[in-house]
């Protein structure tokens, strides 16, 4: 079953908790092991046009201070995108939800809660948000980009 771009386009922007002049932006790619000219595997990234069950995605989040003081106690959270299992996440202060965002964490610490009121450990798939957490200010006029990694089930 192929998923249109389109799809992609319909995932919630990220947004941060406090919506200080901080500009956000986003992009997702492909990620494609290929052999070169001389028959060595690299890794590329590439704009997707269609993508399929099993396809790498990179999701790069572009993040920059436009206002003229620090943005202080900022955190930048993202829903995971239901057509992808998450595989990891990149950047300080990275956490992750397997509840839509009531509790977070690192994935291997959290839990599922099951219908029959016992639990089990979280896995990849049951993913439903990432959130950074930003320990120091981001200074006026500087920016940055974090990054998260999943597969199209």
């Amino acid at each position: 079953m192929k998923i249109l771009l389109l799809m992609l386009a319909l995932i919630a922007p990220a947004a941060p908790v406090l919506a200080q002049d901080v500009s956000l932006s986003s992009e997702v790619f492909v990620e494609k092991t290929v052999k070169d000219a001389k028959g060595e595997s690299k890794t590329v990234r590439e704009a997707p046009a269609i993508v399929t069950p099993g396809d790498r995605l990179v999701f790069v989040l572009s993040y920059a201070n436009k206002g003229a003081q620090p943005a202080t106690g900022f955190t930048l959270t993202n829903p995971m995108p239901a057509a992808i299992a998450f595989a990891s996440a990149e950047g300080a202060g990275s956490e992750v939800s397997a509840d839509g965002g009531k509790s977070w964490g690192q994935l291997a610490a959290l839990k599922v809660a099951l219908p029959d009121g016992t639990s089990r450990a979280a896995a990849p798939a049951d993913v439903t948000h990432i959130r950074w957490s930003f320990t120091q200010p981001i200074a006026a006029g500087k920016g940055g980009q974090l990054s998260f990694r999943g597969t199209v089930k």
